[in-house]
């Protein structure tokens, strides 16, 4: 693990960390973590493969925030709202795979409206809701490429031998500016 780099007088510089993760439980673990950090009015994008572990880490992040239902992919119905269930922000868990037109896709979805009160987690987000906010989260995994489990089927979204991945975490705007994200490796 890399420890994050300090970030810069200029508050628009990014701030980041790198964690490796070698478990489907690790992953939701830094879910958990990562939601101990956010507040409401926050965007996280979530970058990644398919079966990557963005969904995974979503379910942590929902475990971590007290919402009510089961995190999983929304990507026949876009996008899923998880209320609190300790009054704290609601989860707005959406998949932008099948959106191909951008922000003005996007504006159907009201995340704009729901933004200022939720934590929105957008997978898939890269290039379509960038213009949201200036400050958010992005999140990348790098799943390692190798054979499969020898059953796959136990955790499709850690799927490779070792279920080894890279996420590398950089916080954009003067939100992230201070925040520790370097707390998610202690």
């Amino acid at each position: 693990m890399e420890a994050p780099h300090s970030p810069a007088a200029d508050t628009t510089d990014p701030a980041g960390l790198m964690i490796t993760i070698d478990s489907p439980e690790r992953m939701r673990e830094l879910g958990r973590g990562l939601a101990a950090l956010l507040r409401p009015g926050d965007l996280v994008m979530l970058t990644g493969e398919l079966g990557a572990g963005k969904t995974t880490l979503t379910r942590g992040l929902g475990e971590g925030l007290g919402v009510r239902g089961a995190v999983t992919s929304p990507t026949f119905v876009i996008a899923r709202v998880h209320p609190s269930l300790v009054n704290g922000p609601a989860l707005v868990h959406v998949d932008a795979y099948r959106l191909g037109g951008g922000l003005d896709e996007m504006e159907d979805l009201d995340l704009d409206v729901s933004l200022p009160d939720s934590v929105v987690v957008v997978e898939w987000g890269d290039g379509k809701v960038e213009e949201l906010s200036e400050d958010r989260l992005h999140v990348v995994i790098h799943r390692t490429v190798g054979a499969a489990a020898a059953d796959p089927a136990a955790d499709p979204a850690l799927d490779t031998e070792d279920g080894r991945r890279t996420v590398s975490l950089t916080g954009l705007g003067s939100r992230w500016a201070d925040a520790d994200l370097g707390s998610l490796t202690r």
